[in-house]
């Protein structure tokens, strides 16, 4: 981030995500599994209205959150038949651009994905480049882990994928 003037106050924002979709419960090629903006070559898919990115939409949430601007329901609903298969890379750069109108950057963002399958540790590296490209950031301000719950409760049983997000942006009032 540039250096900031002296007459200039430095904020600090901060702002926490969570979604959750369901598996489908057939896999389709119309709709991959799509996970940080990376389609996955698993043979699964998610419900959703929209692409079903659970990392960028609890990512959007983080943001909006931040910036005390509701969530991405309100932004982005479900009911709008626009949204519908929409990129979920699209709605990420929509609310990023209104973090930035408000002078504010992304300083990092920690992502936790919580999936029993599939394995995503070899698509973590991916997540983290592509989510940094599309909010033009450093690659090091992104990380993307995954977990499981042990086979416990309906994330364990493989029913779906949550993920939650936490986002550090700075500026300048």
């Amino acid at each position: 981030m540039a250096e900031m003037r002296e007459d200039m106050k430095s904020k600090i924002r901060v702002g926490h995500g969570f979604d959750v979709h369901r598996f489908a419960p057939e896999a389709s090629t119309n709709k991959p599994l799509i996970l940080g903006g990376v389609t996955l070559p698993d043979a699964l898919s998610l419900e959703a209205h929209s692409d079903g990115d659970v990392v960028l939409h609890a990512l959007c949430d983080a943001l909006l959150g931040a910036i005390g601007e509701g969530d991405i329901g309100r932004h982005f609903p479900d009911t709008d038949k626009k949204f519908a298969g929409v990129s979920s890379l699209i709605l990420l750069e929509h609310v990023y651009s209104l973090v930035t109108a408000r002078n504010l950057a992304l300083s990092n963002a920690d992502i936790t994905v919580v999936a029993q399958l599939p394995k995503l540790a070899p698509h973590s590296e991916a997540m983290c480049v592509r989510i940094a490209s599309s909010l033009k950031a450093p690659r090091d301000c992104i990380n993307v882990k995954a977990t499981t719950t042990e086979q416990l409760g309906a994330i364990g049983r493989g029913e779906g994928i949550a993920c939650h997000a936490v986002v550090l942006l700075e500026g300048c009032e």
